[in-house]
């Protein structure tokens, strides 16, 4: 049912099918990168964290040549789902599924740390159903290319179609600077494409997804997904 795409670099993937596989109980396989398909029982694909290519150039931008990335463009074209995490939002970005692009942190240094998170248009969206709208969740980044950025055009239609779907904030669900880590512009932390499909995030909901590690504030992304597809 889903399919973690691997690409040289890559760090996260074995986290993701931990969590899909023994922790939602779902089936889940690797995609090597130079693929050119997904089988026809592939309901969701998921872009893993890391460093693909080494993040050499840009980060993701080496990604976006991986044969793969034409199966997973007329997959999210056919409308199915795509989930792109950390280095996984960047490739998405790189190969134009979703639009905007990532930035140097303001810092221009490696964050590793625990965020806030809001979430918004929960109801509205597969990724999110089983949140509540305004939820605050504690989710880990690890990234040095976290701010988004988008020209005012874009800015405003991925506002006014709904497409932000977490934005940075503090415990207590305000959007300040200080609670922005990266400089992201609008506190941007996650956004879809127009039709819902695509999501792009730099929060890790992976490392957040079991009670054991003292954080489970993720699950309910993956579980959302499933009751999705599975119309439970």
């Amino acid at each position: 049912m889903f399919a973690i795409v691997v690409f040289p670099g890559s760090n996260c993937d074995h986290d993701c099918y931990h969590v899909v596989k023994h922790v939602i109980g779902r089936p889940a396989r690797f995609i090597w990168h130079k693929e050119t398909r997904f089988g026809k029982d592939i309901k969701v694909v998921v872009l893993p964290g890391g460093f693909s290519h080494g993040d050499y150039l840009r980060a993701g931008a080496l990604a976006r040549f991986s044969p793969i990335i034409k199966a997973v463009t007329e997959f999210a074209n056919d409308g199915g789902l795509v989930i792109g995490i950390c280095n996984g939002f960047q490739i998405l970005l790189e190969s134009g599924l979703l639009p905007g692009a990532m930035l140097r942190n303001r810092a221009l240094k490696f964050i590793c740390k625990d965020v806030f998170v809001k979430v918004t248009n929960a109801g509205k969206t597969p990724f999110t159903s089983k949140y509540s709208d305004g939820s605050v969740l504690r989710i880990p980044i690890a990234h040095a290319e976290g701010n988004f950025y988008a020209d005012r055009g874009t800015i405003d239609g991925i506002q006014s179609n709904n497409q932000i779907l977490f934005t940075y904030c503090d415990k207590d669900g305000n959007a300040t600077d200080s609670a922005n880590p990266n400089g992201a512009l609008h506190n941007i932390a996650g956004i879809s494409n127009q039709t819902g499909n695509v999501l792009g995030m730099m929060p890790h909901p992976e490392r957040a997804s079991e009670g054991i590690l003292g954080n489970s504030d993720g699950r309910l992304l993956f579980e959302s997904i499933v009751q999705h597809i599975e119309g439970a």
